[in-house]
Protein backbone atom coordinates (compact mmCIF):
# COMPACT_ATOMS: atom_id res chain seq x y z
CA UNK A 1 0.00 0.00 0.00
CA UNK A 2 1.33 3.41 -0.95
CA UNK A 3 1.96 5.87 1.85
CA UNK A 4 -0.11 9.01 2.17
CA UNK A 5 0.01 11.84 4.64
CA UNK A 6 -2.43 13.90 6.67
CA UNK A 7 -2.00 16.63 4.05
CA UNK A 8 -3.18 14.18 1.40
CA UNK A 9 -6.28 13.42 3.47
CA UNK A 10 -6.94 17.13 3.93
CA UNK A 11 -6.52 17.82 0.20
CA UNK A 12 -8.97 15.05 -0.66
CA UNK A 13 -11.47 16.41 1.84
CA UNK A 14 -11.25 19.90 0.37
CA UNK A 15 -11.67 18.73 -3.21
CA UNK A 16 -14.57 16.34 -2.56
CA UNK A 17 -16.29 17.63 0.58
CA UNK A 18 -15.90 14.20 2.20
CA UNK A 19 -15.43 13.72 5.94
CA UNK A 20 -11.99 12.98 7.36
CA UNK A 21 -12.60 9.28 7.97
CA UNK A 22 -14.15 8.81 4.54
CA UNK A 23 -11.23 10.58 2.86
CA UNK A 24 -8.74 8.49 4.80
CA UNK A 25 -10.54 5.25 3.94
CA UNK A 26 -10.71 6.23 0.26
CA UNK A 27 -6.93 6.68 0.15
CA UNK A 28 -6.41 3.39 2.00
CA UNK A 29 -8.70 1.50 -0.38
CA UNK A 30 -6.96 2.96 -3.41
CA UNK A 31 -3.30 2.68 -2.36
CA UNK A 32 -2.92 6.41 -1.90
CA UNK A 33 -3.97 7.18 -5.49
CA UNK A 34 -5.67 10.59 -5.30
CA UNK A 35 -7.72 10.30 -8.52
CA UNK A 36 -8.84 6.76 -7.75
CA UNK A 37 -9.78 7.81 -4.22
CA UNK A 38 -11.82 10.71 -5.61
CA UNK A 39 -13.67 8.37 -7.95
CA UNK A 40 -14.24 5.89 -5.10
CA UNK A 41 -15.74 8.60 -2.91
CA UNK A 42 -17.98 9.83 -5.71
CA UNK A 43 -19.32 6.32 -6.41
CA UNK A 44 -19.96 5.68 -2.72
CA UNK A 45 -21.57 9.08 -2.34
CA UNK A 46 -23.85 8.59 -5.34
CA UNK A 47 -24.95 5.23 -3.95
CA UNK A 48 -25.99 6.99 -0.75
CA UNK A 49 -27.58 9.78 -2.76
CA UNK A 50 -29.77 7.23 -4.52
CA UNK A 51 -31.22 6.25 -1.17
CA UNK A 52 -32.25 9.88 -0.63
CA UNK A 53 -34.23 10.22 -3.85
CA UNK A 54 -37.58 9.71 -2.11
CA UNK A 55 -36.95 12.57 0.32
CA UNK A 56 -38.89 15.79 -0.18
CA UNK A 57 -36.94 18.43 -2.10
CA UNK A 58 -39.39 21.30 -2.23
CA UNK A 59 -36.67 23.86 -1.41
CA UNK A 60 -34.14 25.19 -3.91
CA UNK A 61 -32.93 28.20 -5.85
CA UNK A 62 -33.95 29.82 -9.13
CA UNK A 63 -31.61 31.77 -11.41
CA UNK A 64 -32.07 33.68 -14.66
CA UNK A 65 -29.80 34.61 -17.53
CA UNK A 66 -30.55 37.12 -20.28
CA UNK A 67 -28.54 37.88 -23.41
CA UNK A 68 -29.23 39.13 -26.93
CA UNK A 69 -33.00 38.67 -26.87
CA UNK A 70 -32.92 35.41 -24.96
CA UNK A 71 -34.09 34.76 -21.40
CA UNK A 72 -33.50 31.55 -19.49
CA UNK A 73 -34.79 30.38 -16.10
CA UNK A 74 -33.32 27.43 -14.21
CA UNK A 75 -34.54 25.82 -11.00
CA UNK A 76 -32.37 23.56 -8.85
CA UNK A 77 -34.21 21.65 -6.11
CA UNK A 78 -32.97 20.51 -2.70
CA UNK A 79 -34.28 19.59 0.75
CA UNK A 80 -33.41 22.59 2.93
CA UNK A 81 -33.11 26.35 2.55
CA UNK A 82 -29.70 26.08 4.23
CA UNK A 83 -28.34 24.16 1.24
CA UNK A 84 -30.32 26.33 -1.21
CA UNK A 85 -28.52 29.42 0.07
CA UNK A 86 -25.02 27.89 -0.09
CA UNK A 87 -22.46 29.33 -2.51
CA UNK A 88 -21.91 26.01 -4.29
CA UNK A 89 -25.62 25.56 -4.90
CA UNK A 90 -26.31 29.11 -6.11
CA UNK A 91 -23.23 29.06 -8.35
CA UNK A 92 -24.33 25.85 -10.05
CA UNK A 93 -27.90 26.97 -10.72
CA UNK A 94 -26.57 30.21 -12.24
CA UNK A 95 -24.23 28.19 -14.48
CA UNK A 96 -27.22 26.11 -15.60
CA UNK A 97 -29.28 29.20 -16.44
CA UNK A 98 -26.39 30.65 -18.43
CA UNK A 99 -25.71 27.51 -20.46
CA UNK A 100 -29.44 27.20 -21.23
CA UNK A 101 -29.53 30.81 -22.47
CA UNK A 102 -26.54 30.20 -24.72
CA UNK A 103 -27.13 26.66 -25.98
CA UNK A 104 -30.80 25.77 -25.38
CA UNK A 105 -32.85 23.87 -22.80
CA UNK A 106 -31.22 20.53 -23.63
CA UNK A 107 -27.84 21.95 -22.62
CA UNK A 108 -28.88 21.74 -18.97
CA UNK A 109 -28.04 18.02 -19.18
CA UNK A 110 -24.37 18.98 -19.52
CA UNK A 111 -24.46 19.84 -15.80
CA UNK A 112 -25.70 16.39 -14.74
CA UNK A 113 -22.31 15.36 -13.35
CA UNK A 114 -21.99 18.63 -11.44
CA UNK A 115 -25.42 18.01 -9.90
CA UNK A 116 -24.36 14.48 -8.93
CA UNK A 117 -21.20 15.84 -7.32
CA UNK A 118 -23.27 18.33 -5.34
CA UNK A 119 -25.49 15.50 -4.09
CA UNK A 120 -22.40 13.85 -2.68
CA UNK A 121 -20.92 16.99 -1.14
CA UNK A 122 -24.11 18.46 0.32
CA UNK A 123 -25.78 15.13 1.14
CA UNK A 124 -29.27 16.08 0.02
CA UNK A 125 -31.74 15.01 -2.65
CA UNK A 126 -30.73 17.53 -5.30
CA UNK A 127 -32.22 17.53 -8.79
CA UNK A 128 -32.90 19.79 -11.71
CA UNK A 129 -36.30 21.46 -11.60
CA UNK A 130 -38.01 23.49 -14.31
CA UNK A 131 -36.02 24.88 -17.22
CA UNK A 132 -37.46 27.64 -19.40
CA UNK A 133 -35.93 29.40 -22.39
CA UNK A 134 -37.62 32.21 -24.29
CA UNK A 135 -36.02 33.53 -27.46
CA UNK A 136 -37.70 36.74 -28.61
CA UNK A 137 -39.07 36.80 -32.14
CA UNK A 138 -37.79 39.31 -34.65
CA UNK A 139 -38.50 42.83 -33.43
CA UNK A 140 -39.69 41.63 -30.02
CA UNK A 141 -38.09 42.13 -26.62
CA UNK A 142 -37.71 39.90 -23.57
CA UNK A 143 -36.91 40.63 -19.95
CA UNK A 144 -36.97 38.92 -16.56
CA UNK A 145 -37.56 39.49 -12.88
CA UNK A 146 -36.27 37.45 -9.94
CA UNK A 147 -37.82 37.66 -6.49
CA UNK A 148 -35.23 36.95 -3.81
CA UNK A 149 -35.48 35.90 -0.18
CA UNK A 150 -32.43 35.65 2.06
CA UNK A 151 -30.14 36.06 -0.91
CA UNK A 152 -31.58 33.32 -3.14
CA UNK A 153 -34.01 33.43 -6.02
CA UNK A 154 -37.34 31.84 -5.05
CA UNK A 155 -39.43 32.94 -8.04
CA UNK A 156 -38.57 34.09 -11.55
CA UNK A 157 -40.55 35.44 -14.49
CA UNK A 158 -39.69 35.91 -18.16
CA UNK A 159 -41.86 37.97 -20.52
CA UNK A 160 -41.73 38.44 -24.29
CA UNK A 161 -43.35 41.56 -25.74
CA UNK A 162 -44.19 42.64 -29.26
CA UNK A 163 -44.35 46.37 -29.92
CA UNK A 164 -42.94 47.30 -26.52
CA UNK A 165 -39.60 48.00 -24.90
CA UNK A 166 -37.48 46.18 -22.31
CA UNK A 167 -38.63 48.49 -19.52
CA UNK A 168 -42.28 47.59 -20.14
CA UNK A 169 -41.40 43.88 -20.35
CA UNK A 170 -39.71 44.20 -16.97
CA UNK A 171 -42.75 45.94 -15.43
CA UNK A 172 -44.99 43.13 -16.68
CA UNK A 173 -42.56 40.55 -15.26
CA UNK A 174 -42.67 42.23 -11.85
CA UNK A 175 -46.47 42.22 -11.95
CA UNK A 176 -46.58 38.53 -12.86
CA UNK A 177 -44.27 37.70 -9.94
CA UNK A 178 -46.69 39.24 -7.46
CA UNK A 179 -50.08 38.55 -9.10
CA UNK A 180 -49.18 35.02 -10.30
CA UNK A 181 -51.57 34.68 -13.26
CA UNK A 182 -51.98 31.24 -14.77
CA UNK A 183 -53.10 32.23 -18.26
CA UNK A 184 -52.43 35.08 -20.68
CA UNK A 185 -56.00 35.53 -21.98
CA UNK A 186 -59.47 34.07 -21.48
CA UNK A 187 -59.02 32.01 -24.63
CA UNK A 188 -56.20 30.11 -22.91
CA UNK A 189 -58.39 28.91 -20.03
CA UNK A 190 -59.62 25.34 -20.68
CA UNK A 191 -63.32 25.30 -21.54
CA UNK A 192 -64.08 22.54 -19.03
CA UNK A 193 -62.63 24.63 -16.19
CA UNK A 194 -64.78 27.59 -17.20
CA UNK A 195 -67.88 25.41 -17.43
CA UNK A 196 -67.25 23.85 -14.02
CA UNK A 197 -66.73 27.26 -12.41
CA UNK A 198 -69.84 28.67 -14.08
CA UNK A 199 -71.90 25.79 -12.70
CA UNK A 200 -70.45 26.25 -9.21
CA UNK A 201 -71.22 29.97 -9.27
CA UNK A 202 -74.73 29.28 -10.54
CA UNK A 203 -75.36 26.84 -7.69
CA UNK A 204 -74.06 29.37 -5.14
CA UNK A 205 -76.21 32.15 -6.58
CA UNK A 206 -79.34 29.97 -6.50
CA UNK A 207 -78.64 28.91 -2.91
CA UNK A 208 -78.40 32.56 -1.89
CA UNK A 209 -82.02 33.07 -2.90
CA UNK A 210 -81.27 35.67 -5.55
CA UNK A 211 -84.10 36.48 -8.02
CA UNK A 212 -84.01 34.06 -10.94
CA UNK A 213 -84.11 36.93 -13.42
CA UNK A 214 -80.78 38.18 -12.02
CA UNK A 215 -78.94 34.85 -11.98
CA UNK A 216 -77.19 35.21 -15.33
CA UNK A 217 -75.94 38.73 -14.61
CA UNK A 218 -74.72 37.80 -11.12
CA UNK A 219 -72.96 34.67 -12.38
CA UNK A 220 -71.26 36.58 -15.22
CA UNK A 221 -70.05 39.22 -12.79
CA UNK A 222 -68.59 36.60 -10.47
CA UNK A 223 -67.07 34.73 -13.39
CA UNK A 224 -65.34 37.95 -14.48
CA UNK A 225 -63.78 38.15 -11.01
CA UNK A 226 -62.67 34.54 -11.32
CA UNK A 227 -61.03 35.28 -14.68
CA UNK A 228 -59.35 38.36 -13.21
CA UNK A 229 -57.54 36.20 -10.66
CA UNK A 230 -56.13 33.92 -13.35
CA UNK A 231 -55.85 35.86 -16.62
CA UNK A 232 -52.92 38.26 -16.94
CA UNK A 233 -54.47 40.68 -19.41
CA UNK A 234 -57.51 41.20 -17.16
CA UNK A 235 -55.63 41.72 -13.91
CA UNK A 236 -55.27 45.11 -12.23
CA UNK A 237 -51.69 46.34 -12.43
CA UNK A 238 -50.06 45.83 -9.02
CA UNK A 239 -48.59 49.34 -9.03
CA UNK A 240 -51.86 51.01 -10.09
CA UNK A 241 -55.04 49.04 -9.46
CA UNK A 242 -57.09 51.49 -11.52
CA UNK A 243 -55.30 50.23 -14.63
CA UNK A 244 -55.46 46.74 -16.14
CA UNK A 245 -52.47 45.04 -17.68
CA UNK A 246 -54.19 45.31 -21.06
CA UNK A 247 -54.42 49.06 -20.54
CA UNK A 248 -50.81 49.30 -19.38
CA UNK A 249 -49.64 47.61 -22.58
CA UNK A 250 -51.16 50.22 -24.87
CA UNK A 251 -50.23 49.23 -28.42
CA UNK A 252 -47.82 46.53 -27.22
CA UNK A 253 -48.82 42.90 -26.72
CA UNK A 254 -47.59 40.01 -24.60
CA UNK A 255 -46.42 37.13 -26.75
CA UNK A 256 -45.82 34.78 -23.83
CA UNK A 257 -44.70 34.65 -20.24
CA UNK A 258 -43.28 32.02 -17.90
CA UNK A 259 -43.30 31.86 -14.11
CA UNK A 260 -41.18 29.42 -12.09
CA UNK A 261 -41.51 29.29 -8.30
CA UNK A 262 -39.80 27.14 -5.67
CA UNK A 263 -42.14 24.48 -4.33
CA UNK A 264 -44.76 25.06 -7.02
Amino acid sequence: MSEFTAKDVQALRQSTGAGMMDAKKALQENAGDFEAATKWLREKGLAKAGAREDRDNSQGTIAVSTLDGVAAIAELKCETDFVAKSDQFSTLVQEIATIVAVDGEEAASKKADAIDDLKVVLKENIELGRIVRIEAGEGNVVDTYVHRQDGRGVLAVAVELAGGDVELAHEIAVHVAFAKPTFLSRDDVPADEVAAERQTLTDITKAEGKPEAAWDKIVEGRLTGWFKERVLLEQSYVKDEKQTIKGLLGSASIVRFALVAIGA
